[in-house]
């Protein structure tokens, strides 16, 4: 099995080749460039440099959501691109999920988190033990204020990861006992953990259709709550 896998959610894209469970390759480009721009670039480069060419890949993933609307389409939108014509099995996996990945060396309480805006940000929290992974909440868009209390909660070491965990860290760490931040090689989230858990969903058997693949934004971008706003307005 050789899974292609694309993460565009926050201002960094990566690109990773996952061969059962040993990856073959990854890039990751944090510059500030347009993803549109790089990320179909970086999958022939990696391909190329591997020696295979698309025709070798088996199955393809992208981190679905939560994370930057934009980013996120792109992400959907290369995968079900690349696996449309050869009608590939294409995953979409939780960003969050994907991310504890890259920190599922330390054992306690992993905060995933992306900034959201409005005093808020999407989180998921994992517990971490030997290397296993075991969810302790779903995929939300939640406040700072609640994340804190909810932290409190927790006696282990909290681990903040993504491109959220320093403002976790400067919002908690002075309130909440046990925090630190992810080393900078583990903070943020790239695609070889979209790979490692897209290839955990294909052994499962499930089906994957590209077809069916649909970002997952948790809460309605600006300018729909915007729109509704303007309606609810309007109906009063």
């Amino acid at each position: 099995m050789r899974i292609l896998a694309f993460e565009t959610s926050a201002k960094a894209a990566s690109v990773a080749l996952l061969e059962d469970d040993r990856l073959l390759g990854e890039y990751y480009l944090n510059c500030g460039q347009t993803h549109s721009r790089t990320l179909l670039q970086m999958a022939q480069e990696l391909l190329d440099n591997c020696a295979l060419t698309p025709a070798d890949v088996t199955a393809v993933a992208c981190a679905a959501g939560p994370g930057s609307f934009t980013g996120v389409r792109i992400g959907v939108a290369a995968a079900k691109g690349f696996a449309w014509g050869r009608e590939l099995p294409c995953v979409g996996v939780s960003t969050l999920e994907a991310m504890a990945q890259q920190a599922a060396l330390f054992d306690g309480i992993l905060c995933c988190a992306m900034d959201a805006r409005r005093e808020q940000v999407y989180n998921a929290l994992f517990s971490c033990e030997a290397g296993c992974l075991t969810r302790l909440s779903e995929d939300r868009a939640i406040s700072l204020e609640e994340l804190e209390q909810e932290l409190k909660k927790y006696e282990k070491l909290k681990i903040m990861v993504g491109d959220g965990a320093q403002l976790c860290y400067n919002t908690f760490s002075e309130k909440v006992s046990g925090c630190m931040l992810a080393p900078e090689q583990s903070v943020m989230q790239r695609a070889s953990g979209v790979a490692i858990c897209a290839r955990k969903l294909l052994l499962t058997g499930e089906s994957f259709d590209g077809a069916a693949l649909e970002p997952n934004y948790l809460r309605l971008s600006q300018a729909e709550r915007e729109r509704n706003e303007r309606l609810q307005r309007k109906g009063e």
